[in-house]
């Protein structure tokens, strides 16, 4: 039976990839690993040792504390609300590309998106 916590450092795992652009196979060769190995990571199939959890973060930009960011928040709204929003495909490409984004026009469009989703 998957453990509740391997499920979420699996799916933060999952979510830092995608976002910085990486496929699992990328992230398998770059931790020394085959990429089914990332796969049960990601699916909390397996759970994550200590150092290899350690090459992860490092590889993905990220400290390790990010893997168990919103952890013991599971009951609120807030955290149910964002892994929703994180699980979803299109979510995720349209944070991708607002990162991408220079910072001046970036503001800029939260901006108008805000005056949009007031005005909705």
């Amino acid at each position: 039976m998957k453990h509740p916590v391997d499920v979420h450092v699996g799916k933060r795992i999952r979510h830092r990839r995608w976002m910085v652009g990486m496929t699992q196979q990328q992230l398998a060769d770059s931790v020394g690993i085959k990429f089914q190995q990332i796969q049960k990571y990601e699916t909390g199939m397996n759970r994550v040792s200590a150092s290899r959890l350690w090459d992860i973060a490092r590889t993905l930009g990220v400290e390790i504390g990010f893997f168990f960011e919103g952890l013991g928040n599971e009951a609120s709204s807030d955290s149910a609300i964002e892994t929703d929003i994180l699980a979803n495909k299109e979510a995720m490409e349209l944070v991708r590309a607002y990162y991408a984004i220079p910072e001046a026009q970036r503001k800029r469009l939260f901006d108008l998106a805000r005056v949009l989703s007031d005005a909705a």
